[in-house]
């Protein structure tokens, strides 16, 4: 058993990735946990570690950004000081990739012919030369290194690591030998900040991998999916855990929407992952491939450091809501913000007494009466249905049930 632990534990976070959709999930959740443990300050924390969209929200609250300003400025774009998210900065075509790939073709086209032509190559064999003119990103992530660099250049925060009060990592991959690259640490912590959330949320095929000091960079969910380890060997206490991407069980009963929720939004139902076609698969098999290594590395991390404490926050897989939404949508982001909000008070609250007994021996108690309580919200109150909308969302559940029923009949 283990034993109770000093007045002032040291308590980590480690968020995963999961593009839009996962840090929108991160944001909920914390501000979840922020007003529901008491004792933790998400903002002076003994370490951060970030990997993808999860380095976004650590170098926030690592620069002393609440959860709740992250969520003003990600989520509402209401920021009393001018700064906010356009989703925007990441949809801007990668135009001088495309250029510079493009600039390759006339010489790639004539080795191409000519390996076909007189040496006698294969037309397939010959024609292979031409994939080096595909461009290795469709959209520029130059936008993000820019803007947080101004966003981290305000008055009490700073975009270099050996400046930040507390530790923050950030872990991208290196393309050409596949090693984690952990910015921030020793040897790393000189580059800035901006630039390595850039590095560790390049995409391969969606971004191209950012160039620093010679070297290309991608995103850090391909070594692993949490990288908590860096803080770990350190000797924590507490590790807190999120991560937004799990796979969803369409064998299960799926989850219905919470009383607290948006009402307006009706309850999607999902028979079998195939019926989604070609990008419900992938999504599934891209799911169960990032989550099946964070179970390992969360068992790992147990029996290497059993003096410490892991907590994992995550979505239930029986959830259809974060599953179906568009991983890179922001159309709904603040109620899938609310959502992810909402989730994770129902998770403290159906682990109520095993988890209060682990937080306990690091001086942390939940908050009982603002969990119980069903008129707490992230944004917006709901606004509640009127007869015609409950009429019509009744309508448009028989209507679901029927398709299936005749699917299943045929």
């Amino acid at each position: 058993m283990k034993q109770k632990k000093s007045a002032h534990p040291k308590v980590a976070l480690a968020l995963a990735g999961g593009g839009p959709l996962g840090a929108i999930y991160e944001i909920g959740a914390l501000c979840a946990l922020e007003e529901s443990l008491l004792g933790v300050d998400f903002n002076q924390l003994e370490h951060y570690i970030g990997v993808s969209a999860g380095g976004f929200i650590a170098a926030g609250l690592a620069n002393g950004m609440s959860p709740r300003e992250l969520c003003s400025i990600f989520i509402e774009n209401d920021s009393q000081n001018g700064e906010e998210f356009d989703p925007s900065w990441l949809m801007v075509p990668a135009y001088a990739e495309f250029a510079r790939r493009s600039m390759m073709f006339p010489m790639l086209a004539a080795s191409a012919w000519w390996r076909w032509a007189v040496a006698g190559k294969s037309f397939t064999s010959s024609m292979e030369r031409l994939a080096s003119v595909l461009p290795t990103g469709i959209f520029s992530n130059d936008e993000v290194d820019k803007h947080l660099t101004h966003m981290f250049s305000s008055a009490g925060r700073s975009n270099d690591f050996r400046q930040l009060k507390t530790r923050l990592t950030l872990v991208a991959t290196n393309l050409d030998s596949g090693e984690a690259a952990p910015f921030g640490r020793p040897g790393w912590d000189h580059v800035p900040i901006s630039k390595a959330v850039q590095a560790s949320s390049a995409l391969p095929g969606l971004f191209p991998p950012v160039e620093i000091e010679g070297a290309y960079y991608v995103d850090g969910a391909l070594k692993k999916t949490m990288h908590a380890s860096v803080a770990l060997e350190e000797g924590i206490d507490l590790l807190l855990c999120l991560n937004p991407l799990v796979p969803f069980d369409a064998t299960a009963p799926q989850l219905a929407p919470d009383q607290s929720e948006i009402a307006a939004f009706d309850k999607r139902k999902i028979p079998r992952i195939v019926d989604g076609g070609l990008p419900a698969v992938l999504s599934q098999t891209f799911r169960s491939m990032i989550h099946s290594r964070l179970e390992l590395g969360i068992k790992g991390y147990e029996r290497a450091y059993p003096d410490t404490d892991i907590v994992l926050i995550e979505p239930d897989h029986r959830d259809p809501e974060l599953y179906l939404a568009n991983t890179f949508s922001y159309g709904q982001r603040s109620h899938l913000a609310e959502h992810a909000y909402q989730q994770t008070r129902a998770l403290l609250r159906s682990n109520q007494s095993g988890l209060a007994q682990k937080l306990q021996r690091h001086g942390i108690r939940l908050n009982h009466k603002l969990l119980n309580n069903p008129r707490q919200h992230l944004t917006s109150p709901p606004v509640a249905p009127t007869p015609l909308g409950c009429a019509v969302r009744r309508l448009h559940d028989v209507m679901d049930d029927l398709e299936q029923a005749l699917h299943s009949a045929r």
